[in-house]
């Protein structure tokens, strides 16, 4: 009679579990962990920290010396100074492969394992960069060499900043997702303030003739120590809430890329009113360091002080506005932030002069600007795309931006000073590609909630 008892309630407990919805079960089986707000804010920011460093570190040395040292042979310095700049446009070129490679996985697998791999692979070819011969050691494979290790540079890029940004948005609470998407966001500037740091340490401390030599590389080489603290923190965070959710509820993607095709308008218009946001990065941290160096006299160290006070800045007002954007919409903010980059591009050519406090407004306005645009971004693209494909949309949109936007916005601006269009045509430059991202605004849609909610 005792077994039969047992057999009767083992059957009722069976019963209970057959009628009980699946998520009940799962929530009551196996809770979904989620880290403190701390553990995400480092989790988030530190590899897009990494990223924007490894990348100004990059844009000073191409803006700087690479076209002495890696196109030695080219007797033109304006032509070896696009040279150079067509080098940084590599790694942007690069990105979607990148981000096809780790959307696929961060879709499929999880945000974790996905992170820290593209983390790795973007630490060593920093690393790598500083470690490569010049023109005059082993000829044009020196730049070969340098072109694949962008290359590779771009591949980690790409898989960086939409998983950040989906750590970041997928731990938040709906009311702070912008908020918490500024956490990878805010990386920037800090990578910004390190690279640019160092290399006016270097800069003041070995001089122009040394930094040339040998000191440009020191820089890439120092990334390592960033990329062991990366991994260590990446190591210790836990998955995204709501991608443990969807796992559990068998909601992932098998083939994310196939899946993102039906979202391919959110791609294309996600990607275009971004485009002023790498344009607006670029011309002010890159080619702007040259220009004022090479063509208004600055001394390097000069430049290089005006730009670290700006940035402050760009941190700012990416908290700003992720706030407003918070309160009244991503898009409004958007979309306000980008009609003000409009009228500012046309007082460019009036503040590109060789004055300290000109260059110091250019800078400091410029950067307000892009900290209004940059910040708003890191949940309005993920939040356009449902969680099954959500690494792959905002990673595509975002690196496809880095291309129309940035890859070739140094080369652009110089080759607009170059020509008769002085810099007048920067101005004009930066003036299409707010419209562009104008338009592109008023056509794509407010992002909505997808699946965020646990």
């Amino acid at each position: 009679m005792q077994c039969m008892c047992c057999v009767e309630v083992y059957a009722q407990r069976e019963e209970r579990k057959r009628i009980m919805p699946a998520s009940t079960t799962a929530a009551v089986t196996e809770p979904v962990k989620k880290d403190s707000v701390p553990e995400i804010i480092a989790a988030s920011m530190v590899g897009t920290a990494i990223e924007f460093y490894d990348n100004y570190c990059y844009s000073i040395a191409a803006a700087s010396y690479f076209g002495a040292i890696f196109f030695a042979n080219v007797t033109n310095p304006a032509l070896a100074q696009i040279m150079a700049f067509t080098t940084f446009a590599v790694s942007f070129l690069a990105r979607p492969f990148g981000s096809m490679l780790f959307g696929h996985f961060g879709d499929k697998m999880g945000r974790k394992k996905t992170l820290v791999i593209a983390l790795l692979t973007m630490g060593i070819a920093t690393f790598l960069v500083g470690c490569l011969p010049g023109y005059e050691q082993v000829g044009g494979v020196s730049v070969v060499i340098l072109c694949v290790c962008r290359a590779c540079q771009g591949v980690g890029l790409a898989g960086e900043w939409s998983g950040a940004a989906l750590v970041a948005t997928e731990n938040a609470p709906a009311s702070k997702r912008a908020l918490y998407g500024s956490f990878p966001n805010l990386g920037a500037p800090i990578g910004f303030f390190c690279a640019y740091g160092l290399n006016l340490l270097l800069t003041t401390h070995l001089g122009q003739e040394q930094m040339g030599a040998w000191g440009w590389r020191i820089p890439f080489l120092a990334s390592v120590v960033l990329v062991i603290i990366g991994l260590y923190v990446r190591a210790r965070m836990s998955e995204t809430p709501v991608f443990q959710k969807a796992s559990e509820e068998k909601r992932t993607s098998k083939h994310p890329l196939r899946d993102l095709l039906p979202y391919w308008k959110e791609v294309v218009l996600g990607t275009v009113a971004m485009g002023i946001t790498y344009t607006l990065f670029y011309v002010l941290g890159t080619w702007s360091l040259s220009y004022g160096v090479k063509g208004l006299g600055f001394q390097q160290s000069e430049y290089l002080l005006l730009q670290m006070v700006s940035v402050v800045f760009f941190a700012i007002f990416i908290v700003v506005s992720c706030v407003y954007a918070d309160k009244v919409g991503r898009k409004k903010v958007l979309l306000a932030v980008t009609a003000a980059t409009l009228v500012f591009s046309f007082f460019t050519p009036f503040l590109l002069v060789h004055s300290a406090a000109h260059i110091l407004v250019f800078l400091c306005i410029g950067f307000v600007l892009m900290g209004g645009l940059f910040g708003p971004c890191g949940a309005y693209l993920p939040e356009l795309f449902p969680v099954h494909v959500r690494y792959s949309g905002a990673g595509l949109s975002y690196n496809l931006a880095a291309i129309f936007g940035g890859a070739f916005a140094p080369t652009i601006a110089q080759a607009l000073v170059n020509s008769k269009f002085g810099v007048a045509g920067v101005g004009w430059y930066m003036a299409i590609m707010a419209a562009l991202a104008l338009l592109a605004l008023f056509l794509i849609k407010e992002g909505k909630d997808k699946d965020y909610e646990l």
